[in-house]
């Protein structure tokens, strides 16, 4: 129970890896805010850990001011944020990518990234303490051909999160990411093109450990960054890739 009575939110909650880390929060004792913008999935979440639901646009700054005031009503403070919440374009050559996919992908995986730090790390300087945690991806260290804007919006994750790190340090608020490999989640049809065992084994081919990151990988590396055994911590992006960034 290393998250007993903390509370935490975490963004794109009712799917993925991100209930994957709801769940694993829940486990370790935390309350958790599942926030998703599927309004039903996040109250299925919430329903099964004792959470509470909130349907957010994460690209939205009125969205995340109201899901994050749904959290100080309920709590009075914010321990965690996961920034969890994410998308891609599908694989094409960089030039036939569309300027709205593109605006998309930057809108959700990094506009949103600012603007829970506009609405949260108020809250959590007043409080002086905080644990912030962004969900990058191994395509910012080691990215794949025809996903290129989706590689850059998580390079410029990785970097956000070093930046946050260092800026916030001193007002006792630590700032992680990690960085998981393709995963069993919705996204994955979305990285590979189409889901086939052909494409499946070429992509299992660059994992040494021979396997996909599961939402339980992600729950439990979550919850150590975000709990007080992590207090030296700060400023990391941790692979949670099985080798694949070696």
């Amino acid at each position: 129970m290393i998250l007993q009575t903390k509370t935490a939110i975490v963004t794109g909650a009712a799917s993925g890896f991100g209930a994957g880390i709801a769940r694993a929060f829940a486990a370790a004792g935390a309350t958790v805010l599942v926030a998703d913008i599927n309004t039903a999935a996040a109250q299925a979440i919430a329903a099964e850990i004792g959470g509470i639901p909130c349907t957010v646009d994460v690209a939205n700054g009125a969205s995340v001011a109201a899901m994050t005031q749904t959290a100080i009503a309920a709590w009075g403070r914010i321990d965690i944020l996961v920034n969890n919440a994410g998308i891609t374009h599908l694989p094409a050559n960089m030039e036939d990518v569309s300027e709205d996919d593109f605006d998309r992908v930057f809108a959700v995986n990094a506009k949103s990234v600012y603007l829970t730090a506009r609405e949260i790390i108020p809250h959590m300087k007043a409080a002086r303490a905080g644990a912030v945690l962004n969900i990058a991806s191994t395509a910012g260290v080691s990215p794949r051909p025809r996903l290129n804007w989706y590689n850059a919006s998580k390079g410029w994750m990785i970097t956000a999160t070093k930046a946050m790190a260092v800026e916030l340090a001193p007002h006792g608020i630590r700032v992680n990411a990690l960085n998981p490999v393709a995963g069993e989640t919705p996204l994955l049809k979305s990285f590979m093109g189409e889901d086939t065992p052909e494409i499946r084994a070429k992509f299992l081919s660059t994992i040494p450990l021979g396997r996909f990151s599961t939402p339980e990988d992600m729950g439990n590396a979550a919850t150590f960054l975000c709990s007080d055994a992590a207090s030296m911590i700060t400023g990391v992006a941790m692979e949670v890739d099985g080798g694949r960034c070696i």
